[in-house]
């Protein structure tokens, strides 16, 4: 199960490789301490949040305003836990607690797909792929202050995130729920996205649930 986990972590970190050196260009932008914008990827350890903290603080917003950005943008990993929740109540108490600070998209998407194995199997599984994003993570956060100010702009790496998103987001739509909460939930986030603080993320987070809970009772 461990070798399991690393071989199907590589293809969904892959996309994050320009994710993270849009990131370490983005801290040297900001003009904080390399050091400290480094160390950042292993004390927030969620991409988009960890980015949204670093534009803002490098363009000058408070740090409550920031901290309260990059904790809504990363709020959609509540309802990660509330999907695993079953599962982890299974685990003993040390992996519940290191097994939550590792939670990741790419590591949900995984998971997600294991949560039926036994226990010890799926803490195995789950480990191996979240201690190699870790790894892998910091690693080319590095990597990207090194060489991604040398990146040419006209690749046009951001580009990159949200299709990272996209690709985790279309392997999981196997269902009619689902479908129907993605769908409300982009639709519902684009028309919210004018919101101060970025709060449209919930809204739009929040009714693409009710949708999805809506099509899961029609379908009983």
């Amino acid at each position: 199960m461990t070798r399991r986990g690393i071989q199907d972590s590589i293809p969904l970190f892959i996309p994050a490789i320009p994710f993270a050196f849009v990131l370490g260009v983005a801290i040297l932008d900001s003009g904080m301490n390399e050091l400290v914008g480094w160390s950042s990827s292993s004390i927030v350890y969620a991409g988009a949040a960890q980015l949204t903290l670093v534009t803002l603080l490098g363009g000058g917003a408070a740090w409550l305003a920031a901290v309260s950005a990059a904790l809504v943008v990363n709020s959609r990993h509540a309802l990660y836990s509330l999907a695993l929740a079953p599962t982890f109540q299974r685990q003993p108490a040390w992996f519940r607690w290191l097994g939550s600070a590792l939670l990741i998209d790419q590591v949900f998407v995984l998971a997600e797909a294991r949560k039926d194995d036994s226990a010890a199997d799926f803490r195995r599984y789950y480990l191996s792929s979240a201690l190699f994003f870790v790894v892998a993570w910091n690693l080319c956060v590095a990597l990207g202050l090194l060489i991604g100010p040398a990146v040419p702009t006209e690749w046009g790496l951001a580009f990159a995130i949200p299709v990272m998103f996209t690709g985790m987001l279309i392997g999981g739509l196997n269902a009619p729920p689902k479908v129907a909460a993605a769908a409300v939930a982009a639709a519902v986030t684009a028309l919210a996205a004018g919101m101060p603080n970025r709060t449209g993320l919930l809204v739009g987070a929040a009714a693409g649930i009710a949708a999805g809970m809506a099509v899961a009772r029609a379908r009983r």
